[in-house]
């Protein structure tokens, strides 16, 4: 926002005549608006003096010019892909190819390994393996009885707690009906609900 009667952008580009700019100057020295425009207009001169300067180009190119047309080879490319036949023959040569690899390479020849040595068949007599259905037997037994104790000596710590806390609501049920009995008594001798008057 400038000020009416004068023109910053001549001014600034140095366009209007001495009287003026010296008129101009010294407006701006007191003018506040004034002055920010004037700094808009250095900033965006510095701006537009650090771009690169760059030569207009001799002349528009055509779609129809050189450049634009593709390589031979992306031509040839892409009227192979354009056409079915083409496409058709190049599977069937390839097709054939296969054909022909497959018929040429020998199918179920297994490379020359050697021969596994017949397993080695040990005897046994009944005795042994007696001994070893017995000893599998006695450890099976024993794993059996060490989870069995400990299954019993939960069970029994578990009863245990149970018997404990039986105890306690025992004693905690007796500690109660001793308390009614004694404030029965009490109530009974001090008058309760049938309190004789005094004489």
């Amino acid at each position: 926002m400038t000020c009416s009667p004068f023109d910053l952008r001549g001014y600034f580009l140095r366009e209007l005549p001495d009287p003026q700019q010296r008129q101009v100057e010294a407006h701006v020295k007191q003018c506040q608006p004034c002055r920010e425009e004037l700094d808009r207009l250095r900033v965006t001169e510095a701006a537009l003096l650090s771009l690169r300067d760059e030569e207009m180009p001799q002349r528009i190119a055509f779609v129809s010019d050189k450049i634009f047309e593709p390589s031979p080879w992306r031509r040839w490319w892409a009227a192979f892909w354009g056409s079915a036949a083409r496409l058709g023959f190049a599977s069937a040569a390839m097709l054939s190819v296969a054909i022909v690899v497959y018929a040429l390479h020998p199918v179920g020849q297994a490379p020359d390994l050697p021969k596994p040595s017949p397993p080695v068949i040990q005897t046994i007599s009944d005795a042994e393996i007696q001994s070893r259905i017995d000893a599998a037997v006695t450890k099976a037994v024993a794993q059996v009885e060490s989870r069995q104790s400990e299954k019993t000596k939960y069970l029994l710590a578990d009863l245990e707690s149970m018997r404990q806390r039986l105890v306690v609501a025992s004693s905690v049920w007796e500690m109660d009906e001793k308390r009614n009995s004694v404030s029965r008594v009490t109530s009974a001798n001090y008058g309760g609900p049938h309190v004789q008057e005094a004489k």
